[in-house]
């Protein structure tokens, strides 16, 4: 899942979360059962029939996820897909997408130069080097079960989290 979430305007929001199943055949009802579910699920469902540009930018990125998800993969990489996304959209939208993601228990790799999104998102933050980057340092991120990624930025750890990856960033050595 991209920046841009590159639903094609020409397409309903239907045939656009389809698209991956239609291009490796796999448009089998039970498939398509599982997508229609995850558009009920989601809030989209009563959007099936609309066009891209009807739809607001966090509905237009749940639309993109549930793309992604239709074909089942085992890892999820996400670069950067909230940047495009004015701030309070994105903190939504990460919410929203942080629990579709945990609720379909699926593992994702978050690609973010936003600390605050990191640590609310994430499970374990890898600070890279300065380039070609390696692995500087590896923060494990602990919050209570059952907290939303909004949620986790008002608990008190949130910060010491933070503090933490800035100042790995900002290590001169």
């Amino acid at each position: 899942m991209l920046q841009h979430d590159h639903l094609l305007e020409w397409r309903t929001i239907e045939k656009n979360v389809l698209l991956g199943l239609e291009i490796q055949n796999k448009l089998a009802p039970a498939a398509k059962e599982r997508v229609y579910d995850m558009l009920k699920t989601y809030g989209l469902y009563k959007f099936k029939d609309a066009r891209p540009s009807q739809l607001s930018g966090g509905m237009r990125q749940r639309a993109a996820l549930i793309r992604t998800l239709a074909l089942e993969p085992e890892i999820l990489l996400l670069d950067e897909p909230f940047s495009a996304l004015d701030y309070q959209t994105r903190l939504t939208v990460g919410d929203d997408i942080g629990s579709i993601i945990k609720k379909e228990q699926k593992t994702a790799i978050l690609v973010t130069h936003d600390l605050s999104e990191a640590v609310s998102l994430g499970s374990q933050v890898l600070v890279l080097s300065k380039r070609p980057a390696t692995i500087k340092s590896v923060v494990d991120i602990s919050f209570p079960q059952n907290i939303s990624p909004l949620e986790r930025r008002n608990l008190p750890e949130f910060k010491d989290y933070f503090n933490e990856i800035w100042k790995e960033l900002n290590d001169d050595e």
